[in-house]
């Protein structure tokens, strides 16, 4: 199995929201592809708490089956909508992909 981890912070004031906000839109949309995106084993979105300027405002843990499932999800129609509005709203973005 992979996991997918994926970090943001986000731009205060895009769209009119909030890094807050946008963490919680984005928590509220990823996790909703659960049972929608069928190579998700797993799928959870955390919020930042720390007060800490290196802190990103959100992170995503996904659980596919390998690399192939990863790259259907990434295409899925569903998931390309929520990946558009983040592209809009981030200022930066890690990841880091591994075998478990």
């Amino acid at each position: 199995m992979l996991k997918h981890i994926v970090m943001w912070k986000f731009i205060d004031g895009a769209h009119d929201r909030s890094c807050a906000e946008h963490a919680l839109w984005m928590k509220e949309h990823l996790e909703a592809l659960q049972g929608v995106v069928p190579e998700i084993i797993h799928i959870e979105v955390g919020i930042n708490s720390s007060k800490s300027p290196m802190a990103y405002d959100a992170v995503l843990t996904l659980v596919v089956e390998d690399a192939e499932a990863l790259q259907r999800y990434r295409l899925h129609p569903e998931h390309q909508k929520i990946s558009q509005y983040c592209h809009e709203v981030r200022s930066a973005r890690t990841v880091v992909d591994y075998i478990i």
